[in-house]
């Protein structure tokens, strides 16, 4: 069976892959009017995204929709990945990944914290057993690239790491490229990480829903990040089935809008 490459070049450009919350919109079993409705930008599966680097393809988290996201988006290969946390909707779609073995000629990189790789290591270990494998390919090859709060180098790109809080007992990752970062699943970011988030041409960052949430930043608290950092444009994300496309942009202050599955983002 022929493994030719299809992909996409992708290359300058960040695709959000995903921009739902944990149980993705619409929700199983609910009969509300944004779970029902047709404008597909009402329609957001579990967060997840991927940059076009100098180098090849990163991928920023596997979502458990990370399969049909990349088919979706016509990008058939991730060089590597790069971890915010360890929480299910963000790993658990790494199984999807086995194909690039024989398109990478090895493993997968995964760069992430020692929490990340110990979560992936658990439920994930059939990839990391001494029992021999049926057949090539039966298991992910993956290997593990231990980051933390320094920048440093990927694909030809710098990553700079923002740290965050996920409620009280999580802390996760943001990540700044160039002008451009991606903040996920937060409601706290300590004045010192706050810095790093200054003059940007583009912030993505978590609002769940209008109400407050023990994990989450609200839409009330993500604008008023965003009107403290200033960035040129900011686009919200990892949102919940409370947030109607349309009507919620309409109330949006000006260089704000909610963000939606397959946009795309020129890095800068």
């Amino acid at each position: 069976m022929s493994k030719e490459l299809f992909t996409t070049d992708i290359r300058g450009q960040m695709i959000l892959l995903g921009t739902g919350t944990s149980v993705g919109v619409p929700m199983i079993g609910c009969g509300c009017e944004v779970c029902r409705s047709d404008n597909p930008r009402n329609q957001r599966t579990r967060c997840s995204a991927i940059l076009g680097l100098p180098e090849g393809n990163l991928l920023i988290d596997t979502s458990p929709d990370v399969r049909e996201q990349l088919l979706r988006e016509k990008v058939g290969i991730a060089h590597a990945v790069l971890y915010t946390h360890e929480h299910a909707d963000h790993v658990f779609g790494l199984d999807d990944l086995r194909i690039l073995q024989f398109y990478l000629g090895g493993p997968v990189p995964l760069y992430c914290e020692r929490k990340v790789e110990e979560r992936i290591r658990k439920s994930f270990d059939y990839a990391f057993s001494d029992v021999a494998q049926s057949h090539p390919g039966a298991t992910p090859q993956l290997a593990f690239r231990r980051i933390g709060l320094e920048p440093f180098k990927v694909l030809g790109a710098t990553v700079v790491p923002i740290r965050m809080q996920h409620g009280k007992r999580f802390e996760v990752l943001g990540f700044r490229f160039g002008n451009v970062a991606y903040c996920t699943d937060a409601n706290y970011i300590a004045p010192d990480d706050m810095e790093k988030l200054t003059d940007l041409d583009v912030l993505m960052l978590d609002a769940l829903r209008p109400r407050g949430h023990a994990t989450h930043f609200s839409l009330e608290q993500a604008v008023e990040i965003a009107r403290e950092l200033k960035p040129r444009q900011t686009y919200f994300t990892h949102m919940s089935h409370e947030l109607e496309h349309e009507a919620t942009n309409a109330a949006l202050p000006a260089g704000m809008a909610l963000a939606h599955d397959g946009l795309r983002i020129e890095l800068s």
